[in-house]
C-alpha cells in the first residue's frame, strides 16, 4: 500500500460536487478493512448529542462537515505543510451511536477508538456534542493521563445538571479529571466567557490545577502570547486537542447549539491551532457544530478548515515520531517556526 493509495481526489480530476462525500475526499476505510494497517491518522465521526442540554443539532455535524470538507485542497497556504504527503491519512466512517441510551453510546464510543488505538493510529474527530470527547478520552487516556488544550466558551468543568445527572456536554471534563484520563496540572482551556449560574466549574479548575485562560485575557495577550503558556503547560508529553465551535464568535459561526459573543474571529481560529506545532499531540476533536442553526454550511465550511489546521499539525507529528506515536517515541519535535 503507497501513499499515494490515500490521497484526496483532485477537484481538477472529478468536480467537488462529484463522488461519495468522504472527509476531504480521503478514502473510506473500514476498521475491518485490510489497508487498516497502513492508516496513519484517521478521521472520524461521531453523529452523536445525547448530551446536549438545550439546542440540538450536532448529531448531523459529520454528515455537514463532510460535505463542505470537499473544498479542502493538498497544501496549507501559511505553513506550507502537506499533510497528504507526510502521512496516509483516511475516513474511517462514522461510530454508531445509540440515541436512546447515553452509556450505550459511551461505550461504543469508547470501543471504536479502542480499535483506532490499537493500530496506532492518531484520530482526528468531528463530533457530536462535547460529551462526546469523554468516551474518546476513556480510549487515548487510559493508560496514562493526557495534557489537553482546550479552545471553548465554556470549561465544560460542571459536576452535574438536573438534580445530579453526570454525563451531559457541560461536564465531561469534570469526569475526565476525576477518571484520571487527563492530569490537571496540564490543561489549559482557552476563550472562556459569557454568563454562568455560577462559578462551581471554575472553582473545581483552580482546585485541581486547570489553567483557564478566559477571553478577556485572551484579546488582551494575543494568541501568540496566549499560545505559548499553552504549549508549556502541555509540555513534552501526550497532549490531546479538544476544540468547541462556540470558541469562535456566533458572528463567524452561528451554526451552534451556545454561542457566546466576544469571541475570536475566524482568522485566529486558525491561528491558535498552528500555534499547536511542536507538540506531542495524540488525539483531537472538533465539536459541537450544528447544521440546523446554520443550513448555508458557513459554520461546517469554518469547522473542517479547523479540522484542516489540526489535520497539518497531526501530520506533522506523525512524519517525525513515525508510526508508533506518544510517549513511545522520544523524538523531538522542532520548534514551531514564526
Amino acid at each position: 500500500m503507497t501513499t499515494s493509495d490515500f490521497r484526496p481526489i483532485s477537484g481538477v480530476d472529478l468536480p467537488r460536487f462529484a463522488g461519495i462525500a468522504t472527509f476531504m475526499r480521503l478514502p473510506h476505510i473500514t476498521l475491518d478493512d485490510a489497508r487498516l494497517g497502513a492508516v496513519d491518522i484517521g478521521l472520524i465521526g461521531v453523529p452523536w448529542d445525547g448530551g446536549t442540554t438545550n439546542r440540538p443539532g450536532p448529531r448531523h455535524a459529520p454528515r455537514q462537515l463532510r460535505d463542505l470538507s470537499t473544498m479542502v485542497r493538498h497544501q496549507n497556504g501559511a505553513t506550507r505543510i502537506r499533510p497528504f504527503d507526510l502521512a496516509n491519512c483516511a475516513d474511517l466512517g462514522d461510530v454508531g451511536p445509540n440515541p436512546a441510551d447515553i452509556e450505550d453510546s459511551m461505550n461504543r464510543i469508547t470501543a471504536f477508538y479502542d480499535a483506532v488505538k490499537a493500530a496506532s493510529i492518531l484520530p482526528l474527530t468531528a463530533g457530536g456534542d462535547h460529551l462526546s470527547s469523554l468516551p474518546i478520552l476513556r480510549s487515548l487516556g487510559r493508560d496514562k493521563p493526557l495534557g489537553m488544550i482546550h479552545f471553548d466558551s465554556h470549561t465544560d468543568l460542571f459536576h452535574s445538571y438536573f438534580g445530579g445527572f453526570k454525563y451531559t456536554h457541560g461536564t465531561p471534563f469534570r469526569r475526565a479529571v476525576e477518571e484520571g484520563l487527563l492530569d490537571p496540572k496540564r490543561v489549559c482551556m482557552i476563550g472562556i466567557r459569557g454568563p454562568a449560574y455560577d462559578f462551581e466549574d471554575r472553582d473545581f479548575a483552580d482546585a485541581v490545577g486547570i489553567r483557564v485562560i478566559p477571553i478577556e485575557e485572551f484579546h488582551a495577550r494575543g494568541v501568540e502570547d496566549v499560545m505559548a503558556e499553552a504549549r508549556a503547560i502541555a509540555g513534552t508529553g501526550d497532549t490531546y486537542v479538544s476544540y468547541d465551535i462556540d470558541f469562535i464568535d456566533p458572528a463567524f459561526a452561528p451554526g451552534t447549539g451556545t454561542p457566546e459573543i466576544g469571541g475570536p474571529n475566524s482568522f485566529q481560529a486558525l491561528q491558535v491551532v498552528r500555534e499547536l506545532r511542536s507538540l506531542n499531540i495524540v488525539g483531537a476533536d472538533l465539536v459541537e457544530v450544528s447544521p440546523p442553526f446554520d443550513t448555508s454550511g458557513a459554520t461546517a465550511f469554518l469547522g473542517v478548515t479547523v479540522m484542516f489546521e489540526l489535520l497539518c499539525v497531526l501530520a506533522e507529528v506523525r512524519s517525525l515520531r513515525g508510526k508508533t506515536s506518544g510517549s513511545q517515541q522520544q523524538a523531538t519535535l522542532p520548534a514551531m517556526a514564526k
